[in-house]
C-alpha cells in the first residue's frame, strides 16, 4: 500500500471540501510511471475537469485502501479516449497513483465554465419546480437519469 505525501504545509481552510463542490469523475488508475492516474469523467464533455486545477478526492463506498490526500493541486490534466489522465503535486509516483483508484474527484461548482445560451448544468436543474403547460406545479427535480435512446438506462 502507498503512502502519499502530506498536505500539512498547506493551509487548513484550502483542505476543506467547497460548500459547492459538485462529484464530476472517478480515478480509475494509474498511467505511466510518473504518477499519472486516469479519471472517468461523469460528463461525456469533462470541461470541469478542466477548469479547475484543485480537485478534492472522497473515498468510494466500501473499503478504504489507502488514506487519501484531500486535495490534489493539479499540474496537468488532458484527455485520452474517454478518460482524463492528470498528474498532482501530491502523486509522484505509479505506487501513489494507484492508491487513489476508487476515488471520487469533486470540483467546486463556481469553478465550472459558464454555460451557453439554452444550456444548463444537471446539476443546476436539481430543486427546480416542475410545472405542466397549464401552469399546475407536478413537483420538483430530485434527480436526473442518463438513458439510451431506446429508454433504457445506462449502468
Amino acid at each position: 500500500m502507498a503512502t502519499l505525501p502530506s498536505l500539512s504545509a498547506a493551509p487548513r481552510d484550502a483542505l476543506e471540501l467547497p460548500a459547492d463542490a459538485i462529484e464530476v469523475g472517478r480515478i480509475v488508475g494509474a498511467w505511466g510511471l510518473k504518477g499519472g492516474f486516469k479519471v472517468l469523467p461523469h460528463a461525456s464533455d469533462p470541461q470541469a475537469l478542466f477548469s479547475s486545477k484543485r480537485w478534492f478526492l472522497k473515498a468510494a463506498p466500501g473499503p478504504v485502501r489507502a488514506s487519501l490526500p484531500p486535495l490534489l493541486r493539479i499540474t496537468q490534466a488532458r484527455e485520452q479516449a474517454a478518460v482524463v489522465v492528470a498528474t498532482a503535486q501530491e502523486v509522484p509516483d505509479r505506487d501513489a497513483a494507484e492508491a487513489l483508484t476508487g476515488a471520487r474527484v469533486l470540483v467546486p461548482r463556481s469553478s465550472f465554465p459558464t454555460a451557453g445560451d439554452s444550456e444548463y448544468y444537471w446539476i443546476d436543474l436539481i430543486g427546480l419546480a416542475v410545472t405542466n403547460r397549464e401552469g399546475a406545479t407536478l413537483g420538483e427535480v430530485t434527480g436526473l437519469r442518463l438513458r439510451h435512446a431506446r429508454g433504457a438506462p445506462l449502468p
